[in-house]
């Protein structure tokens, strides 16, 4: 098959759904598919490169309006690479691209991964609204990663109950032998290197005996990272480790220091790919506190299981507590209450029986759902089936 990826960014940009497009970009040319990545460049002028054997077309980018870049080749560029594409595969939300192909209607099929609502740009989605429910109706099958995403939002809730066999369930999927049973890789970020076990007793070390918490993700308006810091302050028996970079690192380092909970919270600051399997394995506890149905899923909930932690997460109507599984691989929470986030983190941390019991049954979750090759033939299947429609 021909596959064509329509995005705004791709690798070496670090994203949730930009690690996901270069998954199913590198998983299918692997499979002996045709794959080709539309994007948009970092700045001015076109630019064709290979990255790990994947062609990818970068088109100027001109402006952006509510953090979409906008390049104005987009749809002709669209038109040339779509011509003799059997499947068109866009990830939304991004507008323009959604826009260019209402515009050009380029290749056999059309497939969207539908990652997320818009949430924050109110202004933004009044106008895309129609165009977005357009291409919805247009689209030959909606991949969602998760069942309780479909009944919550409300351009995906009408399509299911008018026409449920458009709308596929594929939960995405990551490498999961390298948190498992990651190799021994060298780390700038702990020292020489060595085996992860070895890496993770060293970050273990900086940080003080007890029960560690572990955060990883972008500093982001939705992480719920004041809200984690406000319970940590109620917590008496763990530190927390924090890692990541991100707009509200400056508000969220002065918050902690406000609190005097700079002996017990940390930041690690941006931790590179290759070292993050042995932050990991030195952490005792995941928490992902989000407040917002931006989190749609949560990766970083994946890689936390399967590297056998149990896992505290929030209830957002979204994928999050289908992945974490409340009172079998973690705990959920209401979000945005400090109180119930700190009782959580609390209960986990004095009781190591129980963490090792969600873990174990993070882990077989993981196994089960959320493998890198099973998502790869689950998506392969979806674009066999439009295409044999």
């Amino acid at each position: 098959m021909k596959i064509l990826h329509l995005y705004k960014d791709y690798f070496p940009v670090l994203g949730g759904i930009e690690n996901h497009i270069k998954w199913l970009a590198e998983g299918m040319a692997a499979r002996g598919h045709d794959v080709r990545v539309l994007v948009t460049n970092s700045g001015r002028g076109d630019r064709n490169e290979t990255i790990n054997g994947v062609p990818v077309v970068k088109v100027s980018r001109h402006f952006n309006i509510s953090s979409a870049p906008i390049g104005l080749e987009m749809a002709g560029q669209l038109r040339r690479l779509g011509r003799d594409a059997d499947i068109v595969h866009l990830h939304a939300p991004y507008p323009p691209g959604e826009l260019a192909q209402l515009l050009v209607g380029a290749g056999k099929r059309t497939v969207i991964t539908y990652h997320s609502d818009i949430v924050k740009q109110a202004g933004l989605l009044r106008f895309y609204t129609p165009f977005l429910r357009a291409l919805l109706r247009r689209a030959d099958k909606i991949l969602v990663a998760s069942p309780p995403y479909v009944q919550s939002s409300a351009f995906l809730r009408p399509i299911h109950e008018q026409t449920p066999e458009k709308i596929a369930i594929v939960p995405f999927g990551i490498d999961l032998s390298r948190f498992a049973e990651p190799p021994p890789q060298p780390s700038p970020t702990v020292g020489e290197g060595g085996s992860v076990k070895a890496q993770a007793a060293a970050i273990r070390a900086c940080y003080g005996p007890g029960p560690l918490l572990l955060f990883v993700g972008r500093l982001r308006y939705y992480k719920g990272l004041r809200v984690l810091v406000q319970a940590m302050a109620q917590v008496e028996n763990a530190r927390c480790l924090i890692v990541g970079v991100g707009p509200l690192e400056a508000e969220i380092r002065a918050q902690v220091a406000e609190l005097g909970l700079a002996e017990r919270i940390f930041f690690a600051g941006e931790v590179d790919d290759a070292a993050l399997p042995a932050y990991y394995r030195a952490a005792d506890i995941f928490c992902l506190p989000s407040i917002h149905r931006s989190e749609a899923l949560g990766i970083v909930l994946l890689e936390a299981m399967a590297s056998g932690l149990p896992l505290i997460s929030t209830e957002l109507g979204t994928g999050t507590s289908w992945v974490n599984q409340n009172e079998v691989t973690g705990l959920v929470v209401a979000p945005e209450d400090p109180g119930a986030l700190a009782a959580a983190i609390e209960r986990l941390a004095r009781n190591d029986e129980e963490r090792r019991v969600f873990g174990q049954a993070g882990l077989n979750r993981a196994a089960s759902e959320f493998g890198l090759e099973q998502m790869l033939t689950r998506t392969e299947a979806v674009y066999g089936e439009v295409l044999e429609e």
